[in-house]
Protein backbone atom coordinates (compact mmCIF):
# COMPACT_ATOMS: atom_id res chain seq x y z
CA UNK A 1 0.00 0.00 0.00
CA UNK A 2 1.18 3.66 -0.42
CA UNK A 3 1.33 6.30 1.69
CA UNK A 4 1.07 10.02 0.54
CA UNK A 5 1.82 12.83 2.93
CA UNK A 6 -0.23 16.14 2.71
CA UNK A 7 1.24 19.56 3.73
CA UNK A 8 -1.51 21.69 4.23
CA UNK A 9 0.01 25.77 3.60
CA UNK A 10 -3.02 26.97 5.08
CA UNK A 11 -3.47 24.84 8.69
CA UNK A 12 -0.50 25.92 11.11
CA UNK A 13 2.33 24.08 11.19
CA UNK A 14 2.92 21.35 13.09
CA UNK A 15 4.72 21.62 16.45
CA UNK A 16 6.45 18.76 16.31
CA UNK A 17 8.30 15.74 14.31
CA UNK A 18 4.89 15.40 12.18
CA UNK A 19 2.76 15.89 9.09
CA UNK A 20 -0.57 17.45 8.83
CA UNK A 21 -1.89 14.14 7.60
CA UNK A 22 -0.93 10.94 5.42
CA UNK A 23 -2.97 9.67 2.67
CA UNK A 24 -3.11 5.88 2.36
CA UNK A 25 -5.65 3.36 1.14
CA UNK A 26 -8.00 6.14 0.18
CA UNK A 27 -8.35 7.37 3.69
CA UNK A 28 -6.80 10.48 5.26
CA UNK A 29 -5.48 10.33 8.65
CA UNK A 30 -4.87 13.93 10.57
CA UNK A 31 -2.91 14.68 13.05
CA UNK A 32 -4.43 16.42 16.05
CA UNK A 33 -5.38 20.12 15.19
CA UNK A 34 -4.61 22.63 17.92
CA UNK A 35 -6.77 26.25 17.35
CA UNK A 36 -3.25 27.69 16.91
CA UNK A 37 -3.85 30.68 14.15
CA UNK A 38 -1.73 29.40 11.04
CA UNK A 39 -0.70 32.86 10.70
CA UNK A 40 0.40 33.66 14.06
CA UNK A 41 0.64 30.24 15.88
CA UNK A 42 -0.89 31.59 18.81
CA UNK A 43 -4.00 29.94 20.83
CA UNK A 44 -6.95 32.50 20.72
CA UNK A 45 -8.43 32.98 24.27
CA UNK A 46 -10.94 30.25 25.36
CA UNK A 47 -12.03 26.81 24.66
CA UNK A 48 -14.65 28.37 22.24
CA UNK A 49 -12.56 30.11 20.13
CA UNK A 50 -9.99 27.60 19.84
CA UNK A 51 -13.03 24.91 19.27
CA UNK A 52 -13.97 26.88 15.98
CA UNK A 53 -10.36 27.43 14.92
CA UNK A 54 -9.11 23.84 15.52
CA UNK A 55 -12.08 23.08 13.12
CA UNK A 56 -10.94 25.78 10.62
CA UNK A 57 -7.30 23.79 11.10
CA UNK A 58 -8.82 20.23 10.13
CA UNK A 59 -10.95 21.82 7.61
CA UNK A 60 -7.82 23.13 5.83
CA UNK A 61 -5.52 19.90 6.27
CA UNK A 62 -9.19 17.58 5.02
CA UNK A 63 -9.05 19.97 1.71
CA UNK A 64 -5.33 20.04 1.10
CA UNK A 65 -6.16 16.22 1.23
CA UNK A 66 -8.43 16.70 -1.59
CA UNK A 67 -11.29 15.59 0.93
CA UNK A 68 -13.24 17.91 2.98
CA UNK A 69 -15.79 17.70 6.69
CA UNK A 70 -18.56 16.03 4.98
CA UNK A 71 -16.26 12.76 4.10
CA UNK A 72 -15.09 12.37 7.62
CA UNK A 73 -16.28 8.88 9.12
CA UNK A 74 -14.13 9.19 12.60
CA UNK A 75 -12.98 12.20 14.81
CA UNK A 76 -11.20 11.81 18.25
CA UNK A 77 -11.61 14.88 20.27
CA UNK A 78 -9.13 15.86 23.43
CA UNK A 79 -10.41 18.27 25.70
CA UNK A 80 -7.80 20.12 28.59
CA UNK A 81 -11.15 20.21 30.78
CA UNK A 82 -14.43 17.48 30.11
CA UNK A 83 -16.04 19.95 31.73
CA UNK A 84 -16.14 22.11 28.51
CA UNK A 85 -18.08 19.17 26.60
CA UNK A 86 -21.01 20.98 26.21
CA UNK A 87 -19.40 23.79 24.72
CA UNK A 88 -17.32 22.15 22.32
CA UNK A 89 -20.04 19.69 21.18
CA UNK A 90 -22.52 22.84 20.59
CA UNK A 91 -19.56 24.27 18.03
CA UNK A 92 -18.64 21.09 16.61
CA UNK A 93 -22.62 20.35 15.05
CA UNK A 94 -22.23 23.32 13.17
CA UNK A 95 -19.55 22.03 11.22
CA UNK A 96 -20.90 18.64 10.96
CA UNK A 97 -24.40 19.24 10.34
CA UNK A 98 -26.31 16.40 8.99
CA UNK A 99 -24.94 12.67 9.89
CA UNK A 100 -21.71 13.23 12.27
CA UNK A 101 -19.24 11.03 12.17
CA UNK A 102 -18.19 8.19 14.71
CA UNK A 103 -16.68 9.86 17.50
CA UNK A 104 -14.17 9.64 20.76
CA UNK A 105 -14.05 12.64 23.05
CA UNK A 106 -11.44 12.36 26.15
CA UNK A 107 -10.20 14.32 28.62
CA UNK A 108 -6.09 14.96 28.18
CA UNK A 109 -3.90 15.58 31.20
CA UNK A 110 -2.08 18.02 28.89
CA UNK A 111 -2.70 19.23 25.60
CA UNK A 112 0.79 20.79 23.65
CA UNK A 113 1.25 24.62 24.00
CA UNK A 114 -1.34 24.63 26.80
CA UNK A 115 -4.27 24.24 24.30
CA UNK A 116 -7.55 23.45 25.45
CA UNK A 117 -9.24 21.31 22.44
CA UNK A 118 -7.34 19.35 19.53
CA UNK A 119 -8.98 17.40 17.20
CA UNK A 120 -7.77 14.88 14.67
CA UNK A 121 -10.03 12.57 12.05
CA UNK A 122 -9.67 10.09 9.56
CA UNK A 123 -11.54 11.08 6.15
CA UNK A 124 -12.28 8.64 2.77
CA UNK A 125 -10.90 10.60 -0.14
CA UNK A 126 -13.07 12.93 -1.76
Amino acid sequence: MMKKTIHAPKAPAAVGPYVHAVEAGGLIFTSGQLGLIPESGELPEGVEAQTHQSLKNLTAVLEAAGSGLEQVVKTNVFLDDINDFAKVNEIYAQYFQGEAPARSCVQAAKLPKGGLVEIEAIAVKA
